[in-house]
């Protein structure tokens, strides 16, 4: 999708009027030469050769656009641009109860939930510091903040179930590991911003309120992103028994509207990591005002050459 354009100097773009002029005078010429009423045919035969036409009107097209290209770039253009932010920390917080057995996402809830957040915590900016942290019936910080992806990603792998869900519990303790984000050098007194990523399959049976711990993320400035993950048909066995394990998207649309993030729901591996990706850039990047000169005077430079190379084409003759 071609970005929306803002101009510092919009006055500048009048100088298009320039290149319409050049192409209205080449299509004037470019008439007299095929329809033979003008002397000037003959002499234009002598630099254009007329067995190249396509040629000719490609080198011309190919002139036109980098004069256009330029005048845009003279125009100094701005969009809207995502820039990694410089410094933030992101709790990846996971739903460890036993309903996360389910094979309902294959080849399981779990496997498929540990090699999604792995992919996630490649995609953040090198900057920002990615902490763990699981919950079942209790709840554990399995990797504090750090810029070490490979730590983090070997406690993703070591995650095991326990019976239970305290979601509310989970965020409480996505809470505390932020406390534990190194403090940036530069302004040791500034916090950096933070998120929590959380994910979960069930309802909380145990521990405190989530929407009491939904509204404390809010006070501190936190921002809850929930995943509602798995199908209705999920189901689980308990000593032999079938136990439908279906995700509560109710709960987790409350928490992240309490704490100002947002919900999404995923019932298989590739929604999954759809949703990662569009979080990462979510919280690992702002979407600026740039400028983005560079990019027309390369795009001229590009078609300059494109058009000289055409006309060297048409000038040079070939063994």
């Amino acid at each position: 999708m071609i970005p929306m354009l803002s101009f510092l100097h919009p006055g500048r773009l009048w100088l298009l009027l320039i290149v319409a002029g050049v192409a209205v005078f080449y299509l004037v010429l470019a008439s007299r030469l095929s329809s033979g009423r003008s002397q000037l045919r003959t002499r234009l035969d002598l630099v254009i050769p007329r067995d190249s036409p396509l040629k000719r009107h490609l080198s011309v097209g190919a002139s036109l656009l980098a004069m256009t290209s330029l005048v845009v770039a003279f125009a100094q253009p701005t969009a809207l641009t995502p820039v990694p932010r410089e410094r933030a920390t992101v709790v990846v917080t996971i739903d460890v109860s036993r309903s996360m057995r389910s094979q309902d996402v294959a080849p399981s809830r779990i496997e498929a939930a540990q090699e999604a957040a792995k992919e996630f915590v490649d995609m953040l900016p090198e900057t920002f510091n990615v902490a763990l942290v699981t919950f079942s019936g209790t709840t554990s910080i399995m990797s504090a903040p750090t810029l070490d992806r490979g730590a983090v990603k070997r406690a993703i792998d070591s995650l095991e179930l326990a019976p239970a869900t305290a979601i509310g519990e989970g965020i409480y303790t996505s809470l505390d590991a932020l406390l534990l984000a190194p403090p940036d050098p530069d302004n040791p007194d500034e916090p950096a911003p933070g998120a929590i990523i959380l994910l979960s399959d069930g309802y909380t049976n145990i521990g405190r309120d989530s929407a009491t711990a939904a509204q404390a993320a809010r006070d501190q400035g936190v921002p809850v992103y929930t995943i509602a993950y798995g199908t209705p048909g999920g189901y689980v066995y308990e000593e032999g028994v079938r136990v439908p394990v279906p995700v509560n998207h109710a709960e987790l649309a409350r928490v992240a509207q309490i704490s100002g993030g947002k919900k999404y729901s995923a019932e298989s591996v590739s929604d999954l990591r759809s949703i990662y990706e569009t979080l990462a850039r979510s919280v690992g990047y702002d979407t600026l005002e740039t400028e983005v000169t560079d990019r027309f005077a390369l795009l001229a430079l590009a078609l300059s050459v494109i058009a000289g190379l055409g006309v060297i084409s048409l000038a040079a003759r070939w063994p």
